[in-house]
């Protein structure tokens, strides 16, 4: 049997993972293994697994489930129809019944028997279990819309627009939600049972853009041990989204735009030319018209990505969706902690909605699970968001100011100066994308 296919193994049991890596090295041609559950949505992003395998409790001394079934729910909004398997203790069983109504596709209990295991992951990963139609449908498309003109408007265009084929440009700030929206159209589109590969692009450096993008044969380069598709062989018969296409540099823009044109690729180290079928979905929080009148970017290349274009507003320009967000986030970490779900109080909600919100949806995320975690009681006032001030940044003559308070109020500034511009925040600031995006996620800004 030729090992194909790539599994995840989400388990905070190190011994577990060394062993499962083992046992399933002949079985999946990938084996990605991680003890940390808030990695998966970026281990879903770059390796698109064809199954996951899912352990239901990760932090010391618990052992209510609640860990598990978020993160199931989470895996099936970000990757829609995949697989994921539960493993489970025998006090779980239970639990894990409960998982499969919420779309898991089966579950293991623990200690496993070796071939037990494998039979039922290969029965996953080749489309024959039986609850694999199922959990897509559970999961189904995830996007909030709201009740402002402005997604109304969208959201008309992207019911028009995923039914066909045609190449769209999502354009808006950062946080708006502009790959959340690339899977919705994935969602909808005739090829919602096909792969959904997302990669941004603003992570790939240009040494790799080939290998990543195009795959490699085995022995090209020094650690190509075995042959590996690249994305665009890994989209194939599905959507290819390719987030802040803005930041490719112009020479790989013309190999970006010589693939579409082809639709072949041709794997580094390799001779022979592989066909690929996709819908392209693109995204930047910049100005792509006036980066081809500046000559940055390839005007043929823009042509090309941008048959539809969607523009996701900000959401200080969605006042009307503020608190229903902030409930639906409030609701989701209080599931995935085992707490009860609190409410918001008037002046929370006011306070909430006045606020300008510079990092956008993503920013009003992490706030609503910080105060979550730092709030006790059936409700949440004003008093409890702890939401950077829009006044000039400078310790106080009190001392109040921590250094951390200056930074964070600081990169917030920034960012809403330069309009979600992450490339100009860092330039203005004088560190790196990385850097700033780190800072970022500390903060919740």
């Amino acid at each position: 049997m030729r090992p194909k296919g790539t599994i995840l193994i989400v388990d905070d049991n190190e011994a577990i993972l060394t062993s499962l890596k083992i046992l399933l090295h002949d079985v999946f041609a990938h084996v990605c293994t991680t003890p940390h559950p808030h990695t998966i949505p970026s281990l879903l992003r770059m390796e698109r697994p064809d199954v996951v395998l899912l352990d239901m409790n990760f932090g010391r001394g618990v052992n209510n489930g609640n860990e598990g079934l978020f993160w199931l729910q989470e895996i099936l909004r970000l990757q829609p129809g995949i697989p994921v398997v539960l493993f489970t203790a025998y006090a779980d069983i239970d639990l894990a019944v409960n998982g499969l109504k919420l779309g898991a596709a089966d579950f293991l209990v623990k200690p496993f028997d070796n071939e037990r295991l494998i039979q039922v992951l290969l029965m996953q990963r080749d489309g024959k279990g039986k609850k694999k139609s199922a959990a897509g449908k559970q999961a189904g498309p995830s996007m909030f819309w709201g009740e402002s003109e402005a997604m109304s408007r969208v959201r008309e265009m992207v019911e028009r627009a995923a039914p066909t084929d045609a190449n769209i440009l999502i354009t808006g700030e950062n946080g708006t939600g502009k790959e959340v929206l690339a899977r919705e159209i994935h969602c909808l589109s005739h090829r919602a049972s096909g792969p959904m590969v997302a990669v941004d692009m603003g992570t790939i450096p240009a040494s790799l853009f080939e290998s990543e993008l195009f795959g490699h044969v085995k022995g090209a380069f020094t650690d190509a041990h075995a042959d590996k598709p690249g994305k665009f062989e890994q989209a194939d018969g599905g959507t290819l989204f390719l987030d802040e296409i803005g930041n490719l540099s112009y020479a790989l823009q013309a190999k970006m735009l010589t693939a579409l044109q082809n639709r072949t690729v041709t794997r580094v180290g390799g001779r022979s030319e592989i066909r690929f079928d996709i819908r392209l979905i693109t995204a930047t929080n910049r100005n792509v018209e006036s980066m081809v009148t500046e000559q940055t970017f390839r005007q043929d290349l823009f042509y090309r990505i941008n048959t539809i274009a969607l523009h996701l507003p900000p959401l200080r320009e969605r006042a009307a969706d503020i608190v229903p967000l902030a409930e639906m986030f409030l609701s989701r970490y209080a599931s995935a902690y085992g707490r009860p779900v609190p409410s918001l109080t008037p002046d929370a909600a006011q306070k909430l909605t006045a606020y300008p919100w510079p990092g956008n949806i993503r920013q009003l995320q992490h706030t609503m699970e910080r105060t979550l975690i730092l709030t006790d009681g059936a409700e949440i006032c004003a008093a409890h968001l702890q939401l950077p001030t829009a006044s000039a940044v400078a310790p106080s003559v009190q001392g109040v100011q921590t250094l951390e308070d200056v930074e964070r109020e600081t990169i917030a500034r920034a960012v809403a100066e330069c309009e979600g511009n992450m490339s100009a925040v860092a330039q203005r600031l004088g560190i790196t994308r990385q850097t700033l995006y780190n800072k970022i996620k500390k903060y919740g800004i």
